[in-house]
């Protein structure tokens, strides 16, 4: 059987176990453009829908049970039911909501938050990370006087901020500067001729919807450097990556930048985003010093997210806790890469820690360059054989664990990949 057969054939076999879901997926075309409103969660012939879930798993409305290793796109990375972010929310819902006021809680999770990510000595909350990356983008450019943007090919920043092949129609106006990831020459070229109009460099520390392709060390420093030299503002887009440690990827990296945005899983699984970062930068939102810049936003310090933000990061995600997870995936993404080696297979996973991405080629993979080619038809035929064997990923490969998973819920995912191997080897 070739790729096309066998794609075919996965997809027949989906469908047929799921005439439920294949029935809201009718009902929501109605009213719905393409069947959803979030589109990274549309893939043929239909997405199955979700009825209920607990710790790691979900149930879908056809009785199928899942190892969620999805995880929300990280924002789940708390698993689906932590006792002390429910106990939180349910008491800010009893105590009153839509306060159109200022409130404790607001408070508290804004002074764990600067205590837990060093370069942030300030910061304001948002409903998303791409909210909050386009408040930092407005910052830079009213900070520094400047207009252009550095940012890079296959990076996500937001529904309205992507940077893929081809360009995004619904991208916001900045002056943008598009680079190639990785490439420290490149961006070297790019301060010699433009220094003097480059208000801020934009990027992930891991670009993580553009694939799990870790930045090189060496290459994050380059922006560092090439920013403080010629004042413009390194900005972290840590939405993801906050989770590779307590104080997030610039932690591990021992860089500093000079804003971080934030979001995901930082209020326990709920509407979430921050930005923030050096106190001199920050003050133009404060009006008693000055400050000219106004940030609106009816949900931004909405009770629910507040109360739930407080007891995530107290009393649910210990440093310990979150280690282990980081571990266990490592541990997963050095499982799948052996077992793609060994049976011959054109696939690799890149990523780091609790973060990994499967690609249809052998790899290696650093930037979007090394993608150009690779075959999309591993990566659905993986998805299905694992969604067969109780296991969800994200259609285009990517895995994100949550604190619940065990390890032996990352034996079970080997098993069911040396079985894939097996059979398409």
């Amino acid at each position: 059987m070739n790729l096309d057969d066998a794609v075919a054939a996965a997809r027949a076999t989906y469908a047929a176990a799921r005439p439920i879901s294949a029935q809201w997926a009718e009902r929501a075309t109605t009213v719905l453009p393409g069947g959803n409103t979030r589109s990274v969660l549309q893939f043929d012939p239909f997405p199955f829908r979700i009825e209920r879930a607990q710790d790691q798993h979900l149930w879908d409305v056809d009785g199928h049970r899942y190892l969620d290793l999805l995880g929300n796109y990280t924002a789940g990375l708390l698993g689906h039911s932590p006792q002390p972010v429910l106990d939180a929310a349910r008491a800010a819902l009893e105590s009153g909501w839509s306060l159109g006021s200022v409130h404790t809680d607001e408070v508290t999770l804004a002074e764990l938050l600067v205590d837990r990510f060093a370069s942030i000595e300030q910061l304001r909350f948002t409903n998303s990370g791409t909210e909050a990356n386009l408040m930092a983008l407005a910052l830079a450019t009213h900070h520094t006087g400047r207009s252009k943007i550095v940012v890079f090919q296959n990076g996500y920043h937001g529904g309205v901020l992507t940077f893929g092949a081809q360009t995004n129609p619904v991208n916001v106006p900045h002056d943008w500067v598009v680079l190639p990831y990785n490439d420290a020459d490149a961006a070297r070229s790019a301060f010699d001729d433009q220094r003097d109009d480059i208000a801020a460099v934009l990027v992930e520390p891991m670009q993580g919807s553009g694939g799990c392709i870790p930045g090189d060390p060496e290459f994050l420093a380059t922006l560092r450097t090439l920013c403080s030299e010629s004042g413009a503002l390194l900005i972290f887009d840590e939405v993801m990556t906050s989770r590779f440690a307590p104080g997030g990827a610039q932690q591990v990296l021992g860089i500093s930048p000079d804003l971080t945005t934030l979001g995901k899983y930082l209020a326990g699984g709920l509407t979430f985003g921050a930005f923030g970062g050096r106190r001199d930068v920050m003050v133009a939102f404060d009006p008693s010093a000055g400050g000219a810049l106004g940030h609106a936003g009816t949900f931004n310090n909405n009770v629910l997210s507040m109360a739930a933000g407080v007891a995530a990061l107290t009393d649910v995600l210990t440093d310990d806790r979150l280690a282990a997870t980081n571990r266990r995936g490592e541990l997963l993404r050095l499982g799948l890469n052996e077992r793609f080696a060994t049976h011959g297979l054109p696939m690799i996973a890149t990523g780091t820690q609790s973060l990994m991405a499967v690609h249809g080629t052998p790899g290696p993979v650093r930037s979007a360059m090394d993608l150009a080619d690779a075959d999309d038809r591993w990566k659905e035929l993986l998805f299905f054989h694992l969604l067969d064997a109780g296991i969800y990923t994200a259609r285009r490969g990517f895995i994100a664990l949550s604190i619940e998973a065990t390890d032996a819920d990352i034996d079970h995912v080997l098993r069911a990949v040396d079985a894939f191997c097996e059979t398409h080897a």
